[in-house]
């Protein structure tokens, strides 16, 4: 009697927790909601997310407000989302960068497949190698001969330590043999100011950053896309996998939120975003930035996020790269 009295408590008890969890979903959001952002403002990561909190916004009815928490390779705005109370207030814009953390950095604070729990992807950013246009290669086999006939020469810049596009700088030396000095910034702009200043002589960036205004401009050269495919945006830039075979590199973004978020308030962002997702404006939005919607259900999500860190976590080790 008394084990059956215990399985009824337990499952009322049970009961009553799914049901506040499904109200508190119900009304979620109530209040404001705060995403976090790992790099400096108009960046592509910065700038997709604030489109992605606009459309949330609309759609729930709540403002979705951007917080910029740069440095250290998204690590600071990761933990400051691990550290923060598990209400569904509080997202944190997550990357392929924070799979690259995994291996890159021996001592986190945090472990982010334990802390972070996935809420959705969202996009798919194919990144762009590009040049000055003064600079006198106008072919990646142009650009791969120079940097030979000048070892240790050529400077590589990318957005940041830990970034895809960072350790794509080192995937590019390892897959062509050449020696060149791969330069990290803190962010895009400090990049792109340099890159058309001549102080780096080429660079990677992701295609929905300023990098896309300046090659429409003119002021710089693509020379190629990492993608697998051209790009609609971009379509006379070919691949660089069609002069280094076997040669693909992009990046992901989606949402995640402090573990132990409700499941119910993880329900509703997914199905929100999803919706986002498949509207003909937003796709075209996207379109026009260069990227592609990426629409995975959690498990997907989640196979992504594994099968990123072990690509990565092979080119961080051949390469022995170290955060600085």
């Amino acid at each position: 009697m008394a084990t059956r009295n215990i399985f009824i408590a337990t499952f009322a008890l049970a009961a009553f927790l799914g049901a506040v969890e499904s109200g508190a979903a119900q009304d979620y959001p109530s209040r404001p909601v705060r995403i976090l952002v790992g790099f400096p403002p108009g960046g592509a990561t910065d700038i997709v997310t604030r489109l992605m909190g606009k459309w949330l916004s609309d759609r729930l009815g709540q403002p979705f407000v951007i917080e910029n928490r740069p440095g250290a390779a998204t690590n600071i705005a990761t933990e400051a989302a691990v550290r923060a109370s598990a209400d569904g207030y509080t997202l944190v814009t997550i990357s392929s960068t924070n799979t690259i953390n995994t291996t890159l950095y021996d001592k986190l604070n945090f472990n982010f497949v334990r802390d972070i729990t996935p809420v959705a992807s969202f996009i798919r950013i194919p990144i762009v190698m590009e040049v000055n246009s003064s600079f006198p290669t106008k072919t990646v086999p142009e650009f791969i001969a120079h940097i030979k006939a000048n070892p240790g020469k050529i400077t590589l810049g990318s957005p940041g330590n830990g970034t895809p596009a960072q350790i794509s700088v080192e995937l590019f030396k390892s897959m062509t043999g050449v020696d060149l000095v791969g330069v990290p910034y803190r962010g895009d702009t400090a990049m792109l100011t340099d890159l058309l200043g001549g102080q780096i002589q080429a660079a990677l960036d992701a295609v929905p950053t300023q990098s896309l205004e300046y090659i429409r401009a003119g002021k710089l050269r693509a020379l190629a896309v990492t993608s697998a495919t051209r790009l609609e945006v971009l379509p006379d830039i070919p691949t660089l996998g069609e002069f280094v075979p076997g040669f693909e590199a992009s990046y992901w973004l989606g949402f995640g939120a402090p573990k132990n978020t409700p499941s119910a308030i993880i329900e509703k962002l997914h199905a929100a975003i999803g919706a986002t997702l498949i509207d003909p404006k937003i796709k075209a939005r996207f379109a026009e930035l260069g990227a592609t919607p990426l629409v995975l259900s959690p498990a997907e999500f989640a196979k992504l996020i594994a099968d990123d860190t072990d690509k990565w976590a092979k080119v961080i080790r051949t390469a022995n790269i170290k955060p600085e």
